[in-house]
């Protein structure tokens, strides 16, 4: 039988190469790899949050949705019906919990009043339905401040340098303390109280008269009318502020807090010696300073007020200070007459022939004997601060 087989395998025919395969796209776990590392500096909490990362980095719920709850009920588990629980971790401020459901895995950061809530799912939809039911009802009703506005405080830190810090400042609403004021000053103030941004016509506001009046007081109400559109900080070392130019340009460029646009109102205190008429001498450049931030280039392009409280009477004020179109407002701040002291007081007792200060009328309320030199009562500090 005669061999068919090509002596020569040279000699048969070579198949068509083809197109040439192209390759499909690599899982994003493998063009991304993800690499942890965990050592005995890492805490409970840190293993939770890398596990829960683990099905979302694979591609295996490649979904993801989150919400913040800014204050939980404290009966909520922030779970949604039918998960399991596969870490939990509390220690000192924090809690974090791993949970998981078909399709879907879980983390729950926890700290003293409030919760971030995360979820990864196979897909979107599933990823928001499980969120929803993790979050429904879980928001705590805030409690109601009524009488709290935050406001800004800023100072000379040996240390960090131009420092600025918050707190939260008791107010009364304007209705409340509106009895305090003597009537010309309470009809002023109302203009005032209803300003919005939209009213601004000038950039200094000032307060001025004796002791014992109620500047401060009036203002910080003023930051509670003003808190919806208006930023105040009350500059601590204001003798400093204007003959440091970094301390100045660093207030003047702020610190804004809420939305871009926002006014800001900084309050300088007791700034007899900056404003008076001889100012120009005693205080160098401070008061040039001051009003170039007010309406000079310093101001330009920037929604700053400054707030001045003084001891000082408007005659030995400074012309440059009080021209007008320089001020928003400009509110001597008086005692109350001795009608409306009778009336704020409900008593005759210690009310003076030409009327009472505010902080007198508190020591008289409390029973101490007002110092009518000072206009400050000699047994508290109700006037200090008033």
């Amino acid at each position: 039988m005669r061999d068919q087989r090509p002596s020569d395998p040279g000699s048969l025919p070579l198949p068509s190469p083809g197109p040439t395969p192209v390759p499909g796209p690599r899982p994003a776990h493998e063009t991304l790899p993800i690499r942890l590392t965990m050592d005995d500096s890492d805490s409970p909490a840190d293993v939770v949050d890398a596990l829960f990362l683990g099905r979302f980095t694979t591609g295996e719920q490649p979904y993801s949705r989150s919400s913040s709850v800014d204050k939980v009920r404290p009966e909520a588990t922030l779970l949604p019906p039918g998960a399991t629980v596969l870490r939990s971790v509390r220690d000192a401020g924090r809690g974090a919990v791993l949970a998981e459901g078909e399709g879907w895995t879980l983390l729950v950061s926890r700290w003293r009043h409030g919760a971030d809530v995360t979820v990864t799912a196979v897909d979107d939809e599933l990823a928001e339905e499980v969120l929803a039911q993790s979050t429904e009802g879980a928001e705590d009703e805030p409690e109601p401040q009524p009488t709290s506005v935050t406001m800004g405080f800023w100072y000379v830190s040996p240390r960090r340098g131009p420092y600025r810090t918050t707190r939260q400042i008791s107010a009364g609403t304007w209705d409340e303390i509106r009895p305090n004021y003597t009537a010309p000053v309470a009809e002023a103030m109302d203009r005032l109280m209803k300003t919005g941004p939209g009213d601004i016509s000038g950039r200094l506001l000032l307060l001025h008269g004796p002791p014992g009046t109620g500047k401060t007081s009036a203002l910080r109400t003023l930051a509670r009318s003003w808190r919806d559109w208006c930023q105040v900080d009350c500059v601590l070392d204001p003798e400093r502020l204007f003959n440091d130019i970094g301390y100045l340009m660093d207030i003047a460029i702020g610190e804004d807090e809420g939305p871009q646009g926002r006014w800001r109102l900084l309050l300088l205190e007791d700034c007899d010696e900056l404003i008076r008429g001889e100012a120009k001498h005693t205080a160098g450049q401070a008061l040039s300073r001051l009003l170039n931030l007010t309406d000079g280039l310093l101001g330009q392009g920037r929604n700053v007020l400054v707030g001045v409280t003084t001891n000082e009477d408007l005659e030995r004020l400074h012309p440059a200070v009080v021209r007008p179109g320089r001020c928003l407002a400009r509110i001597e701040v008086g005692p109350l007459t001795r009608a409306e002291s009778v009336d704020w007081l409900g008593s005759e007792e210690g009310v003076g022939r030409d009327g009472t200060t505010l902080a007198e009328l508190f020591a008289l309320r409390r029973g101490t004997t007002p110092d009518s030199v000072t206009g400050r009562p000699s047994g508290g500090d109700a006037g200090l601060y008033l």
